[in-house]
């Protein structure tokens, strides 16, 4: 008869973790945020249409010529093709 008292113990304690886990899961559901939506990509990004004709949104490498966009990095442009790096400039700032 005592067997059973320690049985129902080790019972209860398996089950402590578990709900334990269960809750840190929901908790980290719940802190999940949202995601943010994509920007286009292809073609979108790199032309605009504007009175009838074409406008290139990014400049041109120079070392690489026409076909090769630069990638706009905040305050600089970068060829992925040459690695050619053009800074912009810089504003003042008062």
């Amino acid at each position: 008869m005592s067997e059973v008292p320690e049985q129902n113990e080790k019972a209860e304690e398996a089950e402590e973790p578990l709900e334990e886990a269960e809750a840190e899961k929901e908790k980290k559901l719940e802190k999940k945020p949202e995601k943010k939506k994509k920007k286009e990509k292809g073609v979108f990004a790199l032309y605009k249409i504007e009175n009838g004709g074409l406008m290139r949104l990014r400049p041109v490498c120079e070392r690489c010529g026409p076909g090769y966009f630069m990638a706009d990095h905040g305050d600089r442009y970068a060829c992925g093709h040459c690695g050619f790096t053009r800074y912009k400039p810089a504003e003042n700032k008062k």
